[in-house]
């Protein structure tokens, strides 16, 4: 285990304090000037007091702010980093488990669709991969989505895209806004209550392909002091393979309470519980000679999620600013596979738990000519017992558990792994913008980080030949970032951000319940270490256009894999260790041109083309794998590229139409095939490129009535995005749904 020294954060916030003191110490002289002179005069004639605050410096347009985010939002300053925004309001409604449509105009985002609902699937310019997001920080309202924010950081549930309003995407200096996991972070902003009312309601019902039904309805308002949200939801679908039904039910409660301008409270609690089949992956034989072919008719899963967070805004003055958030929840990841076998008889019955809870308190102050200075603390834990048993049937409930440990690999009805689990993290950040004359402006930042990740086993599969795990691990780390840019012409701005990121050791990475990983001094590697640069510009020159494009460098330093342990361990022993480098460069662009908004600035009318385009070279620099030097990092596509256009008018019609269009990438780093070609359990060793389209419609037949449609994957196009060593698994097919809302 290793401990990155601190020195360097302290020295860059004494660099950033002594910065921010002259520009006090000058405010702090001024008004004892003020007061000296005033005690000479004390004949004069005292004028009522006039404050002028000079807030107008920045670029905070509002052609801009439809598409990035605020230079300083809330208690975040975003100003110098890359962001983008979808505003759900802009588009029709996202039905079913498209998620495409929700991220069609966000810049490289690589969303992996799969057929059963529930996972999340995000990557980001080739970093990991976009198998349930662990390289990509996804949050809801800044609380993070993943089982374990830590230890765990996948994505098994997500929000019904009907209870968001925007979609915000942050790169580079992500890390130093949010932590842990390298850049970016896509965060999930829930819909606010009516604020002109006491009640008002929406409901929405659509039916669709392969037996979709879906059911959203809300109710909110605002009484006095107070304003309410409520919302219930519920799908079923038969899935597009057998044994690929699903039934997903949840629902969301807000309450707020406003005593004065000053202060805000909040209670937010979101339940969510998913129940699908899992058909199985295919290999390529099997995906080409029918894609519809199920190998696991038998496998399950189950997904609960309950979280409560309360939540404090308050306002000491028109400068200072705090906001805080206290959050706890549960989720429980559940699975019932069938064993190998042929045919198969026995089933295996895993249980993921994790009680977790945090705290994230951040303040922001004002100062100067434009000027904002932020700081703030995040606090997080959780309890993860993972847990399997064999079972001597095929289907078991749920809750079919069994105590006894097995004592023989043919043993059946029993225990076959105890793990104890928890995670502890806890950072310390700071940030501030200064803006100068010219319209430039500097942001240093620093963040500090800790981590703890603790294993300890009780009960390890009979097969396996290692010792029980107990460990326990610590990680400090420093992080630090720096931008800068100019505001120019009419609405343009250049930045320019060099951050770091990292990524945490997970408790795969010290401890593998499912291999013969060997826990101890040899099995210790560094957490994975990112440092990232972005130079680009945009801006809003004429009216009606919004562009973006930049040029990015990312370097992956200590990635971390399983390797043999080598000749002096145990038959069959792996290691995780940090087995290399790689190197992420390339382009990233987006446009969107609004043809009506072009003529009249003021419209209600929309007619707009946009796209985006990602373009990604990327290598090992370094590998203890000679094999792999060179090679293209699993799951990097040369290309991204997303083209669409959307008519609108304010409650009348919202209409889209997009594409998107992935290039080749290899599904390993090896860039070889699994198996041979013509075998059975063959894998190319290339995901092939693909486009997709969809359409998709909402209209407005009454003020309070609208119909709801639209079609996924219009060609009916065949394809993969998600791909393992032992199969892949198909993506959606053609779909379509129809159905109506009302709202009053």
């Amino acid at each position: 285990m290793k401990t990155t020294q601190i020195v360097p954060g302290l020295l860059a916030l004494a660099i950033a304090q002594a910065l921010f003191a002259p520009a006090i110490a000058r405010a702090d002289d001024v008004a004892a000037a003020d007061a000296a002179a005033d005690a000479q005069n004390n004949n004069t004639t005292e004028l009522p007091k006039i404050n002028v605050r000079e807030r107008g410096l920045h670029d905070d347009t509002w052609p801009k702010l439809q598409h990035i985010m605020r230079e300083v939002d809330g208690p975040l300053i975003t100003v110098t980093k890359k962001t983008s925004i979808t505003k759900l309001d802009s588009i029709p409604t996202v039905v079913d488990n498209n998620n495409r449509a929700l991220f069609a105009q966000t810049p490289g985002i690589f969303y992996s669709e799969q057929q059963s609902p529930g996972q999340m699937n995000l990557s980001y310019r080739g970093i990991g991969n976009p198998q349930e997001s662990e390289f990509v920080t996804v949050m809801l309202d800044g609380i993070p989505l993943m089982s374990d924010w830590i230890g765990y950081p996948t994505i098994y549930t997500f929000p019904l895209p009907q209870t968001l309003s925007e979609v915000q995407l942050i790169r580079g200096g992500s890390s130093l806004l949010y932590g842990p996991e390298p850049p970016p972070v896509v965060n999930l902003i829930s819909r606010k209550p009516v604020a002109d009312r006491e009640l008002a309601g929406y409901t929405e019902n659509v039916a669709g392909s392969n037996g979709l039904f879906a059911t959203f309805n809300q109710l909110s308002g605002t009484s006095g002091a107070w304003d309410y949200l409520v919302d219930a939801h519920y799908r079923t679908s038969d899935g597009e393979r057998d044994n690929g039904d699903s039934k997903l039910r949840g629902g969301d409660l807000h309450l707020g309470y406003r005593p004065d301008d000053a202060a805000y409270y909040t209670f937010d609690f979101h339940a969510y519980s998913l129940d699908t089949g899992d058909p199985g992956k295919l290999t390529y034989p099997q995906f080409v000679a029918d894609a519809e072919t199920v190998t696991t008719p038998y496998n399950e899963l189950w997904t609960d999620r309950y979280v409560a967070i309360l939540g404090h805004d308050r306002k000491f003055d028109d400068d200072t600013q705090l906001v805080a958030k206290l959050w706890y929840g549960y989720q429980d990841n559940a699975s019932r596979s069938q064993d190998r076998g042929n045919p198969p008889t026995t089933a295996t019955l895993q249980d993921d738990q994790f009680r977790f809870g945090g705290l994230d308190a951040r303040l922001l102050h004002r100062w100067g000519r434009g000027n904002a200075f932020t700081i703030g603390t995040t606090y997080y834990h959780s309890d993860a017992p993972f847990r399997q048993w064999t079972d001597d049937t095929l289907q078991p409930g749920r809750y079919d558990r069994h105590g006894n440990p097995c004592a023989s690999p043919t043993d059946k009805n029993c225990a076959r792994l105890r793990q104890e689990r928890s995670t502890d993290y806890g950072a310390v950040f700071a940030e501030n913008v200064f803006r100068f004359p010219g319209g430039w402006h500097f942001v240093p930042s620093v963040r500090l980080e800790r981590e703890n990740v603790d294993i300890n086993e009780s009960v390890k599969p009979i097969t396996l030949t290692r010792d029980l795990v107990d460990r326990s691990v610590d990680h400090t780390v420093p992080l630090f970032g720096l931008g800068f840019g100019n505001d120019f012409g009419r609405g343009n701005e250049t930045y320019f951000n060099v951050s770091q990121g990292w990524r945490p050791v997970r408790y795969f990475d010290i401890g593998s319940p499912f291999g013969n990983t060997a826990a101890g001094s040899i099995n210790d590697p560094d957490p994975t270490h990112v440092l990232s640069w972005e130079a680009g510009v945009h801006g809003t020159p004429v009216d009606g256009l919004f562009y973006d494009a930049s040029l990015f460098w990312v370097n992956v330093k200590d990635r971390i894999e399983s390797q043999p342990a080598g000749p002096d361990a145990p038959p069959n022993n792996t290691i995780n260790v940090n087995t290399g480098d790689t190197r992420h460069r390339g382009f990233e662009g987006q446009i969107d041109y609004d043809f009506l908004a072009a003529r009249d600035p003021k419209t209600t009318r929309h007619l707009s083309l946009f796209a985006n385009l990602s373009l990604l070279n990327a290598e090992f620099t370094s590998t203890r794998n000679p094999a792999n030097l060179g090679n293209r990092p699993a799951f990097s596509p040369k290309y991204l590229a997303r083209v669409g256009l959307s008519w609108r008018e304010d409650k009348h019609y919202k209409l889209a139409l997009s594409a998107v269009s992935v290039a080749s990438q290899y599904f390993q780093d090896s860039n070889l095939p699994a198996g041979t070609a013509g075998a059975a359990n063959y894998i190319p060793a290339k995901v092939p490129s693909y486009t997709v389209a969809d359409f998709s419609a909402d209209w407005w037949v009454l003020p309070q009535l609208r119909l709801l449609g639209g079609v996924s994957n219009i060609a009916d196009r065949k394809y993969y995005s998600r791909v393992f060593s032992n199969g892949l698994e198909p993506g959606i097919g053609r779909t379509f749904y129809a159905g109506a809302s009302y709202e009053f």
